[in-house]
């Protein structure tokens, strides 16, 4: 059998099995123990017993010396002044008891019963046993007595008494296994935050863990697991710097070789030269595009991407479709509420990713068709384009980094995957649909904003 994986079940259960089994040894042990104790009470009881009776009988005797046994039982038992002498302990005592009182010459004078002259014979004086009876044989005033109890009834008191300890167990387990597993629940608390914290942590998210006066055991893995947040949040911090600078400082000479490009193309009257300045220009303007892009990323990974108020991301959605142009303006066709549609998302950061959704949606679908663009009250940006639909296997990759769906197009792949770090890190969703609701083909990307 697999030990479980969980440390608070491990510890539950090794204390649970510890303790049930301690109680187990401890209460056999008592059983014992009592089981001892009750033979020497026993015994002391046959033996009390017979010193009471044993003095009734020879007084017995003495005052009715000719009467025949049977007068003589019934005297003892019913005589009102000899039922004042017994009191209850000594009948509650010899009630489970045989007994039988003989004279010097071996006849009985005094018996509990009918059988009790021919079971119980006399032997040595003490304690002797049968196959089914403990007897005590007494001599004194020239009589005998043998008194007796069934085995079978001090087997019935063990098990009573094994009963009576066993039944409080099955209480008192069941209380200490619920005991042991709420203090182990409590005990293992400040490990579940610590879980519950180190499982927040990603490359969105590098703050250090928060102290909550942790064990000691758990002190030095805190500290730790902090010092290794603080060095890749460096990382980090340097790997987007360095992109972000480097696609800044790009965008400068690579607008001039464009402008030497689009001269060169203009001035020239080799048609071989000008075809070739005009590919010049396009991957001049390609390398541009990602140097973009690139900017894009850093900001989205890095960038604050919340506002303390709420923002109306309408007149955003309206600045940025009106940065298209003319001919790209024209496929638009938005649908945007009369009502503000609040967010706490960044402006800039909902610029960027409505700027990415819409350019997606132009470049993959064909030309003259229409790109549906809405913005709803409940936070909700739609962007709907015609293509062919998608497969799933690429519809599930799309959002990867230099992922595109097509190599047919131009583009850096970095679109989507800019929009689903903004989504990532401000607590928004974005969801692929292709084809598209309701359609049989075309391409929808919904994004959920951060409500406001």
């Amino acid at each position: 059998m697999r030990a479980p994986r969980s440390l608070q079940l491990r510890l539950a259960l090794v204390l649970g099995v510890s303790v049930t089994v301690l109680w187990l040894l401890a209460a056999t042990f008592t059983a014992q123990l009592l089981e001892r104790q009750m033979e020497v009470i026993a015994d002391d009881v046959l033996s009390d017993a017979a010193e009471r009776i044993l003095p009734l009988a020879a007084r017995d005797q003495r005052i009715h010396p000719d009467e025949n046994r049977e007068t003589r039982v019934e005297a003892l038992r019913e005589s009102d002044d000899e039922k004042e002498e017994r009191d209850d302990e000594l009948r509650e005592r010899i009630e489970y008891l045989s007994y039988v009182v003989r004279n010097r010459d071996g006849e009985v004078i005094l018996q509990s019963d009918d059988e009790a002259s021919e079971t119980l014979q006399s032997g040595a004086p003490g304690f002797s046993s049968t196959e089914t009876m403990r007897l005590f044989t007494k001599k004194s005033h020239d009589l005998t007595i043998v008194v007796a109890e069934p085995l079978s009834r001090r087997a019935e008191l063990a098990r009573e008494t094994q009963l009576g300890l066993a039944l409080p167990l099955v209480v008192v387990i069941p209380l200490t296994l619920l005991a042991i597993f709420l203090v182990v629940r409590q005990t293992l608390a400040p490990v579940r935050r610590l879980r519950s914290d180190l499982a927040q942590r990603g490359p969105d998210n590098l703050a250090p863990l928060p102290d909550h006066r942790l064990p000691s055991e758990l002190a030095p893995i805190a500290k730790g697991v902090n010092l290794l947040l603080n060095r890749l949040h460096g990382a980090f911090e340097a790997e987007r710097s360095f992109a972000a600078h480097a696609a800044h400082e790009l965008r400068t000479p690579v607008a001039g070789a464009i402008a030497q490009a689009q001269r060169l193309r203009s001035e020239t009257r080799d048609p071989q030269a000008a075809e070739r300045a005009l590919g010049i220009e396009t991957t001049l303007k390609r390398l541009n595009s990602l140097s973009v892009k690139l900017m894009q990323l850093a900001r989205a990974e890095g960038a604050r991407l919340h506002t303390d108020d709420p923002t109306d991301m309408r007149p955003v959605l309206k600045i940025v479709m009106a940065d298209f142009d003319r001919d790209q303006r024209a496929r638009l066709h938005h649908n945007l509420p009369t009502t503000p549609v609040l967010s706490r998302l960044d402006a800039d950061a909902f610029g960027i990713l409505a700027r990415n959704l819409i350019e997606n949606a132009l470049r993959h679908s064909p030309p003259e068709t229409p790109v549906e663009v809405t913005l709803t009250a409940d936070t909700g940006l739609s962007v709907l384009n015609d293509c062919d639909p998608l497969p799933p296997e690429s519809l599930a990759r799309i959002t990867e980094r230099f992922m595109r769906a097509t190599q047919s197009v131009d583009g850096a792949g970095l679109g989507l995957a800019i929009v689903q770090t903004i989504a990532k890190r401000a607590g928004g969703s974005m969801t692929l649909i292709s084809p598209a609701t309701g359609r049989t083909r075309g391409f929808e990307a919904h994004f959920t904003l951060p409500a406001g």
